[in-house]
C-alpha cells in the first residue's frame, strides 16, 4: 500500500542516536547496554535469520586502550558465566583513518595487479570497499588475500602502542587471542581495535560476538567527535552453540525453595506466609505451588524446579504453626520448623 517500513539492522547506531537526542554524551562518560530484535534483508539461512535478537554493550567518551581491554574482558566473562568453552578471540587494529587511507591505496594497487584472479564479488568490493576483499570467504581467494600488504606496516607509533597495550593486558588477564590481520570492518567510522569471538561448531556462521572501536560514528550522526567502543552478540547463535555443546546456562531463576501446599487451609495460608518470607528476605527466590495437585505431583514439580528445599505446608502444619522441611539436593533428615522462625532458617540456607 506504499507504506515505508524501517527496520533496524543492528543496535549501535540507534544507541548513539538515543544518546544524542537525550544529551547523554555532552562531557560525559557512558557505559550502556541494550537488547532487542534486529532484522536482515538477506536471504535467511541457518544462523542468519530475517529477525534475530541481539544484546550489545556500548561505551562512550574514553579514548584509551584501557576501555578497549575492559570491553573485551567483559565479553570473555560472559562466556565463562555461560559455561561456553573453545571460542577463539580474534583481534586486529585498523589504525586511524589517515593510516587506513594510506593502506587502502596500496591495497587497491595490489588488487589491480592481480585483478584477473579476483572473483566477481572482490572486483566489486575493490571499487567500493577494498578492505572487505580481505574478509572474503571464497577459498579460491585465499592465496591472493595471504599475499596482500599488511595494515600493520602502515601504523604509526601511537596506534601500535594502543594495540600492544591491549594485547599485553589480555596476556596478563589470562585471555588467549589470535591476531588476525584480515579482520576488518566495512564502515569508515571504525578505527583501531576490532575483535570477534568465533567457533568452529556452527558451520559457516562461526562468529558469535563482534566488536570494535568506532570513534567516527557519533560525529557522523551529528554529534561531537566522541571516542566509542562496544560489541554485540546474537542470542540465537549463542543458544545454538549451547545446544551443540550440550551446555545448560546457569539458571539464575532457579528458586531457593518450593512451597508445597496440601489442603484448603494450607492453600489460603501459604501465599500469606510466602509474602512474609519475601518481605523479610528480599534475596530469597521462593516458588509457590499454584493450581493444586496431589502431594506426590507437587513434589515432582518441586524437584523439577531445581529448588534446594521443599517447604511443606499442610492442614496439620497450619494448625501447629509449623512448616515441614525436605531437602531436595542433599541427604539430610526431614524436619519441622516453626513458622515464626522460618525466616531465620531460610537465611541460613541463603548464607550456605
Amino acid at each position: 500500500n506504499g507504506d515505508s517500513l524501517t527496520l533496524r539492522p543492528e543496535g549501535t547506531a540507534g544507541c548513539v542516536r538515543a544518546c544524542l537526542e537525550h544529551g547523554l554524551l555532552h562531557n560525559q562518560v557512558q557505559r550502556l547496554w541494550y537488547q532487542g530484535p534486529m532484522f536482515r534483508h538477506e536471504r535467511p539461512q541457518k544462523g542468519r535469520y530475517r529477525q534475530f535478537h541481539q544484546i550489545g554493550l556500548e561505551t562512550f567518551g574514553m579514548p584509551g586502550p584501557d576501555i578497549d581491554l575492559e570491553v573485551i574482558l567483559v565479553s570473555a566473562r560472559l562466556w565463562r558465566e555461560l559455561g561456553i568453552e573453545g571460542l577463539e578471540l580474534q583481534i586486529n587494529t585498523l589504525g586511524t583513518p589517515e593510516e587506513r587511507h594510506r593502506y587502502r591505496e596500496e591495497l587497491v594497487a595490489y588488487l589491480r595487479r592481480n585483478e584477473a584472479e579476483l572473483d566477481e564479488d572482490s572486483r566489486r568490493r575493490m571499487e567500493t570497499n577494498p578492505l572487505r576483499v580481505l574478509d572474503s570467504k571464497n577459498p579460491e581467494m585465499a592465496d591472493i588475500i595471504a599475499g596482500a600488504p599488511s595494515l600493520m606496516e602502515y601504523l604509526g607509533d601511537e596506534s601500535r602502542d594502543h594495540f600492544e597495550t591491549i594485547t599485553r593486558g589480555l596476556v596478563e588477564a589470562g585471555v588467549e587471542y589470535v591476531v588476525n590481520p584480515r579482520l576488518v570492518r566495512g564502515l569508515d567510522y571504525y578505527s583501531r581495535t576490532v575483535f570477534e569471538w568465533v567457533t568452529d561448531r556452527l558451520g559457516a556462521q562461526g562468529t558469535v560476538c563482534a566488536g570494535g572501536r568506532y570513534d567516527g560514528l557519533v560525529e557522523q550522526l551529528g554529534g561531537r567527535t566522541t571516542p566509542a567502543i562496544g560489541f554485540a552478540m546474537g542470542i540465537e547463535r549463542i543458544v545454538a552453540l549451547l545446544e551443540v555443546l550440550e551446555r545448560k546456562p546457569p539458571d539464575q531463576a532457579r528458586p531457593d525453595a518450593y512451597l508445597v501446599l496440601v489442603g484448603e487451609a494450607a492453600g489460603e495460608r501459604g501465599l500469606v506466609l510466602a509474602e512474609r518470607l519475601r518481605h523479610r528476605l528480599p534475596k530469597l527466590k521462593l516458588q509457590v505451588n499454584c493450581g493444586g495437585g496431589s502431594f506426590k505431583s507437587q513434589f515432582k514439580r518441586a524437584d523439577r524446579s531445581g529448588a534446594r528445599v521443599a517447604l511443606i505446608l499442610g492442614d496439620d502444619e497450619v494448625n501447629q504453626g509449623t512448616v515441614g522441611i525436605k531437602w531436595l539436593r542433599e541427604e539430610r533428615e526431614q524436619a519441622q520448623v516453626s513458622q515464626e522462625t522460618l525466616a531465620e532458617f531460610m537465611q541460613e540456607i541463603l548464607g550456605d
